[in-house]
């Protein structure tokens, strides 16, 4: 079963609250799901990314995500597959990170309707 990488801040996270929105769509699949973001312990209170519903991956800063080999420890930490890979991303320089290692990703904008999100996950579990 495929497994649903989905971003921290500014995607699953605003305002310091969880996107009701996201939560819903992500909620429909059976599929595991893990947060990813760079924060480090500080920066997730800050940021509000706490008490999450889900596992939440950071290195904190070393690296970030717009590096590949942020992709490459996360996949070597919970011996996963790249093709048994979603990811959910609002920065496109992270968008373009996961993508040069071969991780099925849709560029998330909060200005784009829902229904695409949904779509994405649909075509792609």
């Amino acid at each position: 079963m495929k497994i649903i990488l989905v971003d921290a801040w500014n995607t699953f996270i605003k305002n310091k609250k969880i996107d009701s929105n996201i939560y819903n769509i992500l909620e429909d699949f059976k599929n595991k799901k893990i947060i990813l973001t760079n924060a480090n312990t500080k920066e997730l209170v800050k940021y509000g990314i706490i008490n999450m519903p889900y596992e939440v991956f950071s290195l904190s800063h070393d690296p970030n995500k717009d590096n590949p080999f942020y992709f490459k420890l996360l996949i070597e930490k919970y011996n996963l597959i790249i093709d048994n890979l979603i990811y959910i991303e609002h920065n496109k320089e992270a968008v373009k990170s996961a993508k040069s290692i071969g991780i099925k990703t849709h560029h998330y904008n909060p200005n784009e309707p829902i229904e695409e999100l949904s779509e994405f996950l649909l075509k792609n579990l």
